[in-house]
């Protein structure tokens, strides 16, 4: 029987919103191409981001660093130490796991049981594992007492827990050695920590600030698998706020709130979304929250908000030999500025709204999947059809279409039954369709019908574009 993930999976190239990379080729794993209608709601989605957190806030600013940076940035931020994943392998299936996760799973497993006394208990040993000085060990340990199995074979016959350092090498110029040696970073966050003044000054901005940034960013997972939830290439949609030492942690109850509220807004019922405090933060953070989604393959995190203390900016001060301080003319005392992080997994935006989206139904007597996309993200707002082929109405209805292209994408099909052409833009999230028939001919009034309930009214063809407009303006953005 086809899970849930794999009819999404299905949809996903069977529409062109995503495709597996490289294909024709046998694919590359953990990578993905997006399709046409994938584009479209990628590029809905960042555009809808970058509004929530640039334009609407007066003190926030743009950058679009680069990907290749010095060496020593990734050495100040701690990713050349630290940046590693405690993984282990089951001998049965060859597949490897995160060790910490298969915990995680596990205590959340006899929780929906009904054994609350036991999960406390091996929640504690994983709280006191993640903070051991050999946390492989301590991890291994619970995993063997627990009799963890794992979940692709069911054996438990594990080998030991491994640290992996997840950063991509590679090397600037014609020769490789270790001179020459740099990183795909694996976030974008770095980046605008090293701009940070520079950001300032340009933008004339003052305590508090933010910076937003929309980029790819690179790990090479060990465990790369379920979709586009966890791939090597991905990007990231990341704004770090720099706030006066103290104030740390108002500001992070604050964007906790804002960010949350974003996912609402996107369509997301809160009986989808859920919060999950971090039993052990980075080695930067003083506070960190994830905002989970209930995806079919569980609670997952698709976004971090964290407390990142001065950290970046007193390491990179550090190694760089930069001041990396703004002066308080109030108090006429010099500091490093504290920062509240909130990161968002683009992709994994976009997975949880191919997932809420999707939905099985009758319309009529007969099945029908629909993707519901709010209105402001679908990839097409609007469909247009001549009800046939013949005659005036083909020219009618593509001059229809062009009145709406300047503010709307909009799809032009005249081709199959009008159910069918229907159907097809259901699949797509199309929100409206308008159909230009015999009637249209006569006193230039066209069908519009909406894709959620399937109803249909007839308005003045001049009137589709803000008909369209007005159903967008209407919906949370």
């Amino acid at each position: 029987m086809r899970s849930p993930l794999d009819t999404i999976v299905s949809l996903c190239k069977r529409r062109g919103f995503i495709f597996p990379s490289s294909e024709i080729y046998g694919g590359l794993g953990a990578t993905y191409d997006y399709g046409p209608l994938g584009v479209e709601l990628k590029r809905n989605v960042s555009e809808a981001w970058w509004r929530a957190m640039v334009y609407e806030h007066e003190n926030i600013a743009g950058i679009d660093a680069a990907i290749l940076m010095h060496p020593k940035v990734w050495k100040a931020s701690g990713h050349v130490d630290a940046f590693h994943d405690p993984l282990i392998d089951d001998k049965a299936s060859g597949r490897r796991y995160k060790a910490d996760q298969l915990i995680e799973n596990h205590i959340e497993k006899l929780r929906k049981r009904g054994r609350q006394e036991r999960a406390d208990h091996v929640h504690a040993q994983l709280i006191a594992a993640l903070h051991a000085d050999d946390m492989p060990q301590a991890l291994h340990a619970i995993i063997l007492d627990e009799q963890i199995r794992a979940p692709d074979s069911g054996a438990c016959d594990w080998t030991e827990v491994r640290q992996f350092n997840m950063m991509f090498e590679t090397h600037a110029g014609a020769v490789s050695s270790s001179d020459t040696r740099i990183y795909l970073r694996p976030e974008t966050a770095q980046g605008i920590f090293v701009n940070a003044f520079n950001v300032r000054d340009t933008a004339r901005l003052k305590m508090p600030f933010g910076i937003a940034q929309i980029g790819k960013a690179f790990r090479n997972e060990i465990v790369a698998r379920q979709f586009i939830f966890r791939m090597r290439e991905f990007e990231q949609m990341e704004m770090q706020f720099f706030v006066e030492p103290g104030t740390q942690m108002t500001w992070f109850e604050t964007w906790k709130q804002k960010r949350w509220q974003w996912h609402r807004a996107l369509g997301v019922p809160p009986s989808k979304l859920r919060w999950h405090v971090h039993e052990k933060p980075a080695h930067y953070a003083d506070a960190a929250v994830d905002i989970q989604y209930h995806f079919p393959i569980g609670w997952q995190e698709i976004e971090g908000i964290h407390s990142r203390t001065d950290y970046d900016l007193s390491r990179h001060q550090q190694l760089a030999g930069k001041k990396m301080q703004v002066f308080d003319s109030k108090s006429r005392q010099r500091y490093v500025p504290y920062v509240v992080e909130t990161s968002a997994g683009l992709d994994r935006t976009i997975l949880m709204l191919l997932c809420e989206a999707y939905r099985e139904e009758k319309a009529s007597g007969s099945p029908r999947t629909v993707m519901g996309f709010a209105p402001a993200i679908a990839p097409w707002k609007a469909a247009v059809f001549p009800l046939i082929r013949r005659g005036d109405m083909p020219q009618v209805a593509r001059a229809v279409a062009q009145s709406m292209r300047r503010a709307h994408h909009v799809f032009y099909d005249e081709r199959g039954s009008i159910g069918r052409r229907y159907r097809r833009m259901d699949e797509a999230g199309t929100p409206l369709c308008f159909t230009v028939d015999r009637q249209t001919l006569e006193d230039d009034t066209i069908t519009v019908r909406d894709r959620d309930t399937s109803t249909q009214k007839r308005i003045h063809k001049d009137q589709a574009a803000r008909y369209v407009h007005d159903l967008i303006a209407a919906a949370p953005e």
